[in-house]
């Protein structure tokens, strides 16, 4: 079965209550639709809800299935500002500014998340990632022992390859990471494959060198972090630095990398900065046939998505299916 099948099964079982507070968007009314119809998850529409309920007559759309929220009315807001404001207090935030926050879609959407209220969060399709990225970082808060939030994206391939299912990690969040962020994010994307995908991940940290073949600060970043991911998961099955070829094709990492035992069969691939990993997997997308699903967070305590402006509710759909299927039992 298809990996993303897989996933949509997944996401079925868990029965997860993903928030999307960008109700206004057509593509996110159309994905809810869809996600609620498939039994994909709960999806929870934040915003006006006299508004949403006429955009989706209008769209001939059925919000069985789904719940939409008036932020501006709801009695939780209260609640969620008390939250906010134990988590902002200390940088200066008043109960005033944490009520105007906590009323507004975004914020109500992640404070939902830390309340437990919802299960996940899904936004992005009409923010920036910034915008996001503070209000579940405000909201939410990052997991224990994390060194930053990152993202992942499954790619699926075409070609000879077809079908095939890897991921890109970190390709929208960190632009320079330090070694230790290097190592924490590998660490995330190892957990990232084992929720989405459910097979053993094998991680190649990936450079332009393979192995010593060369000597430069940019190589020894990516060796130090390997270093701190082994000592933090001695048994993460992860090696570097690699070249992706040394990374993926076994008969390359039988010359370059013999003696390593993720050569070759890598699954998993952390770039060592984000030019490297945004270039690439656009870069496989566009000519080599591959599909991009996601970018799904990584390094907070719940589970939670940032969507590309530029998606499809289709594709919203997909996001929605992956973070519901990451909710833990």
């Amino acid at each position: 079965m298809e990996t993303m099948a897989l996933i949509w099964d997944r996401a079925r079982t868990k029965r997860s209550r993903i928030v999307l507070p960008e109700s206004w968007d057509e593509r996110v009314l159309r994905a809810a639709a869809t996600a609620a119809q498939e039994g994909l998850a709960q999806p929870v529409l934040v915003g006006a809800a006299g508004q949403v309920k006429e955009s989706c007559r209008r769209l001939g759309l059925s919000l069985a299935g789904a719940e939409v929220v008036d932020c501006a009315a709801s009695e939780r807001v209260s609640l969620f500002a008390e939250i906010l404001l134990g988590r902002r207090q200390h940088k200066g935030m008043t109960p005033g500014e944490a009520e105007a926050c906590a009323g507004r879609p975004l914020f109500y959407a992640a404070l939902a998340v830390a309340a437990g209220d919802a299960d996940g969060m899904v936004a992005g399709a009409a923010t920036t990632t910034a915008e996001v990225m503070r209000s579940l970082l405000w909201s939410v808060g990052m997991a224990d022992g994390v060194e930053c939030v990152s993202s992942a994206l499954l790619m699926i391939l075409g070609g000879p390859d077809r079908g095939k299912a890897l991921i890109f990690a970190d390709a929208g969040v960190v632009p320079d990471p330090s070694p230790a962020q290097l190592a924490s994010i590998a660490i995330a994307s190892a957990a990232t494959r084992r929720r989405l995908v459910g097979d053993q991940p094998r991680v190649a940290m990936l450079s332009f060198s393979t192995k010593g073949s060369a000597s430069h600060p940019l190589v020894e970043k990516v060796v130090e972090a390997t270093r701190i991911a082994r000592q933090i998961d001695p048994d993460l099955a992860i090696d570097g630095e690699l070249q992706a070829d040394a990374a993926l094709v076994g008969d390359v990492a039988r010359r370059k990398a013999p003696s390593s035992d993720v050569a070759g069969q890598a699954n998993v691939l952390v770039f060592p900065n984000l030019d490297a990993a945004n270039i690439g997997y656009k870069l496989v997308e566009r000519l080599a046939g591959a599909r991009a699903f996601g970018p799904v967070l990584q390094g907070l305590k719940r589970p939670a998505s940032d969507l590309s402006r530029g998606c499809s509710a289709d594709d919203i759909v997909n996001v929605i299916a992956m973070t519901a299927a990451q909710r833990e039992a």
